[in-house]
């Protein structure tokens, strides 16, 4: 058998693999972005996005800010968490809710550093009903506060005000933490999501995404 025939049947059989090996491979499904700061408006605010309090005065504490190709919201300095209307999934279907934040730096006496609220409903006011995941100095890994009437139900995610300065990732399952914490399925379209920093403490908000189990 020639030298080219060999390399052609070789070329062939590899090929014949890959395309089993495809066949057989499990499909993946990529997470679907939620936020990833990528569109600022002329503040370097993020588009969509509101203040609490005032919008005005969130724009003084949260900037949207880049390093190479990575975009990112930093909140310095804030006194109320910022929030947007305008995302939506199906919390049933896409459960698992992923995002990266960083801390930069935590005043001596702080406790709250940070939180992401996933809003997976609302009330019959339309106010949101949430699930608020935070990062604390002091509170245990895990523990659950009950929000009340009119507070968001608190899971600490993480604990200890380290590391600084790098990039942690966070993956909860939210549409399971709000059937246990608010005793009900949430709606068949999330509200959004909110994110606030703590008094004092410097924080970065990477990229927020959801997927399916």
């Amino acid at each position: 058998m020639s030298e080219r025939h060999c390399g052609f049947r070789n070329g062939v059989m590899v090929l014949m693999v890959l395309i089993v090996s495809l066949i057989g491979a499990p499909v993946v499904l990529s997470g679907t972005i939620l936020e990833d700061f990528r569109n600022p408006d002329e503040d370097g605010f993020p588009r969509e996005w509101e203040g609490s309090r005032s919008t005005v005065t969130a724009k003084e504490a949260y900037a949207i800010h880049r390093e190479g190709d990575t975009m990112f919201l930093r909140g310095t300095r804030a006194n109320q968490r910022v929030y947007t209307r305008h995302i939506e999934w199906n919390p049933k279907t896409h459960p698992v809710l992923r995002w990266r934040w960083r801390l930069q730096s935590v005043p001596e006496n702080a406790d709250f550093l940070v939180a992401l609220f996933a809003n997976l409903d609302t009330d019959l006011l339309f106010i949101p009903v949430s699930t608020k995941y935070v990062w604390s100095d002091l509170k245990r890994k895990g523990s659950v506060t009950d929000g009340g009437l009119f507070g968001a139900a608190e899971i600490v995610v993480r604990s200890g005000r380290q590391p600084l300065g790098v990039w942690v990732e966070e993956e909860v399952n939210a549409y399971e933490d709000f059937q246990k914490i608010h005793r009900h399925d949430p709606a068949s379209r999330a509200w959004g999501i909110s994110l606030q920093s703590g008094p004092g403490v410097e924080v970065d908000f990477g990229t927020i995404e959801v997927s399916a189990e």
